[in-house]
């Protein structure tokens, strides 16, 4: 089972993340299970969703402690919230941030995904953005399947989609 701990800010679209997610696995023809934390959840604070991906039926339903993979939406958290407790050894964090490099446990992925959102979409929506980078980091899904998962979240026509597949090329092109 691969287990992914989304990170992010309220109103940036976490637990869509998740959502859109956990349906591209599906169309992959695997399992997913998307599951959002609530609390007392405003706008602007942080929020934590995940998401896990299976070959069988997944039976567990509760929060991720030991996540493999990290996707932190909101380079403002760092150094706020400890994003990589409980990651695995192996584990892989993603990081949208303009900077090249972000120490933390793990292995590190910066991906300026705000600047591709800014760019194709005109607003600095990155959560389908880093669903991009995701796929393209760790091949755990498809690009197909999440262009038509965000299709239909967000309709066949919404620059997500682009801008989802553009972050996905980029790193596919810097094999990151």
């Amino acid at each position: 089972m691969i287990s992914i701990r989304f990170h992010g800010r309220g109103g940036q679209g976490v637990v869509t993340s998740s959502d859109v997610l956990a349906n591209a696995i599906h169309k992959d023809g695997k399992y997913a299970q998307a599951l959002p934390a609530f609390g007392p959840e405003r706008s602007m604070a942080p929020v934590v969703s995940f998401c896990r991906i299976d070959e069988k039926p997944i039976i567990v339903y509760q929060q991720i402690y030991h996540p493999d993979i990290v996707v932190v939406m909101d380079p403002t958290l760092i150094g706020i919230v400890d994003f990589t407790r409980g990651l695995k050894p192996e584990g892989k964090v993603i990081i949208n941030t303009s900077h090249k490099e972000v120490k933390c446990a793990g292995e590190p992925m910066c991906i300026d995904a705000e600047a591709i959102a800014m760019r194709i979409i005109g607003k600095p929506f990155v959560n389908m953005v880093m669903l991009g980078a995701l796929a393209g980091i760790t091949e755990i899904v498809s690009m197909k399947s999440l262009k038509e998962a965000i299709a239909e979240r967000f309709g066949a026509d919404n620059p997500n989609i682009k801008a989802a597949e553009e972050c996905y090329n980029i790193v596919k092109k810097n094999k990151m």
